[in-house]
């Protein structure tokens, strides 16, 4: 054997009682789990004492934005630290494959404020262009020796969209649409776990209901999931979970509702009619999960508020709207008035709009206060100072939003089909610190001081369910033959470091973190070990 974890606490992710056993770890994979007093407790050339510590799976991001940092940082203290051993990127419906060279220099510059890379930054070697191609940049990592914490795929439905047809407000053409179900298939083929949208964001809030069927249905056969940012959490919020489980249900799809929370001042207290809208379906027969972040504001971009059809074109075209006078009035009539569907259908406030990171470093000033605060500072209206800041920014800003509620956040993570995920965007000079502290911030905050969920059924959140939703046979449980990677935290201790002052700042009480049985984190520090891979999931169509 290669290690014995030691009279250890262990948490199997199940959701079921924890016990004290000493596990055994030989190859990569759990060799033994040995119950105290059950048997002749099991020897190693290695043996970590325990006592006192909590032994579970490895914590699953089920929505993370490392689809660059996984390349830049080979450290990646952020999530490992943590006990994240698994994160799902491709988020949101934008990411980096399959992708041409026209439509990555496009998305480059469109999510440059999530994941740096913009057009010009040479730190990563774009030298991939399809799913399959990514991947294996991704398992060759670091000089072969490959990245921090594994990491599976969704197809970005925006990327494909713009793959096939660029960033027209317009319905598909036959031709075109079979294109994006050919470019769905083969990302599927090449190892994707699933289909992502984001129906706030540009290209892919153009596609129609009927399109997004249509794509779903390859999703289906594949036996992937959708997981969509939905068209509203804001005014229409609930209309738009409706509108994803119809359409889910009508392209026989598994769906996990991304970041499922309920913000603005419109939906203070209507968790529950959320929880009874998913309960039915589940009744019913839907496939359906869900993930949030523990915390209660949002973090996106600048540029992501603008409404929709200010952003046809892509990011030059808005820039040149942005810049023309009449144009802008009409955007800022739209963002102000009516409520823009980039801001989810609610007029903007402009005291809830933090900058937390800029592209260009000459804009500084602005990192850490509200849209608000800057425009009195300046002695200007709002619009006038994030009109100016999206221009010299190159609409690389971005944003915390503080619109969400504590009781809707807590009544959420306690649902049957809750996982975890922290939306993490590492970028910024003072980013969500969500990205730092999301595992944690649930042990420490909701489980040992509010006591809003059981340690047990937590972890089972975080680890095991999360594991069934990817369909990964052998991830997400203590269980003797699966892989090993593992967490050893203290339930006494754990907790978030990473605060919206101090937002960098690595957990408490995580003194282990294994992958592949290596240690990721020992003794509270991190190694040098690049354990993490692409996690592929065989397709089940061909």
């Amino acid at each position: 054997m290669d290690l014995v974890l030691r009279d250890v606490r262990v948490i199997d992710g199940t959701g079921g009682d924890s016990y004290r056993a000493d596990v055994a770890l030989d190859g990569g994979r759990i060799a033994a789990v040995v119950r105290e007093g059950a048997g002749d407790r099991p020897s190693a050339r290695r043996t970590v004492e325990a006592s006192g510590l909590a032994l579970s799976p490895g914590f699953i991001d089920m929505h993370a934005h490392s689809d660059l940092a996984l390349l830049r940082d080979p450290s990646h203290e952020a999530k490992a630290a943590q006990g994240v051993t698994l994160e799902v990127i491709g988020q949101d419906g934008l990411s980096y494959a399959p992708v041409d060279d026209r439509t990555l220099a496009e998305v480059r510059a469109q999510i440059a404020g999530w994941n740096g890379g913009a057009p010009g930054d040479t730190s990563i070697d774009f030298n991939w262009r399809s799913v399959g191609e990514y991947l294996d940049r991704l398992d060759h990592g670091f000089d072969g020796h490959g990245i921090a914490v594994n990491a599976a795929y969704l197809i970005p439905q925006g990327t494909v969209r713009m793959l096939a047809l660029g960033w027209d407000d317009r319905p598909a053409t036959d031709a075109e649409l079979t294109r994006m179900k050919q470019l769905v298939a083969e990302g599927l083929e090449q190892g994707a776990v699933g289909l992502s949208s984001g129906l706030t964001y540009t290209p892919g809030m153009y596609a129609s209901d009927a399109e997004l069927t249509e794509l779903c249905r390859v999703v289906a056969r594949y036996e992937g999931y959708y997981c969509p940012h939905h068209r509203s959490y804001g005014a229409g919020a609930l209309q738009a979970y409706e509108e994803m489980v119809g359409l889910a249900r009508e392209a026989g799809c598994a769906l996990h509702l991304a970041h499922a929370t309920m913000n603005f001042g419109v939906n203070k207290g209507r968790a529950p009619e959320l929880l009874t809208l998913l309960d039915k379906a589940l009744d019913d027969g839907a496939d359906i999960s869900l993930d949030t972040y523990p915390y209660t504001p949002g973090c996106t971009t600048l540029v992501a508020m603008l409404p929709s059809w200010a952003s046809e074109g892509g990011p030059e075209a808005i820039l040149a709207r942005l810049r023309d006078d009449a144009e802008a009035a009409r955007i800022r009539q739209v963002m102000e008035v009516e409520g823009a569907d980039g801001c989810h259908g609610v007029p903007m406030e402009w005291d809830t709009i933090e900058i937390s990171g800029v592209t260009h470093p000459e804009l500084g000033a602005y990192v850490g206060k509200t849209i608000a605060a800057s425009a009195a500072e300046r002695g200007e209206e709002p619009w006038v100072t994030a009109r100016r800041l999206l221009i010299e920014d190159r609409l690389g800003s971005t944003i915390l939003q503080h619109v969400g509620h504590e009781e809707n956040v807590r009544q959420i993570m306690r649902h049957r089909v809750h996982t975890g995920g922290s939306d993490g965007i590492l970028q910024g000079a003072k980013p969500h610190p969500r990205a730092y502290g999301t595992f944690p911030q649930y042990l420490g905050k909701y489980v040992r001081e509010l006591g809003n969920l059981s340690l047990e059924e937590c972890v089972a959140h975080l680890t095991g369910r999360a594991a069934a939703r990817l369909r990964l046979p052998d991830r997400g449980l203590v269980r003797e033959g699966y892989r090993a990677d593992l967490v050893l935290f203290d339930p006494e201790t754990v907790a978030a470091g990473s605060t919206f002052e101090e937002p960098r700042v690595l957990p408490t009480g995580i003194p282990y973190v294994l992958i592949d049985g290596r240690f990721v984190i020992e003794d509270g520090r991190r190694t040098d070990v690049l354990a993490g891979r692409a996690v592929r999931r065989t397709p089940a169509a061909r």
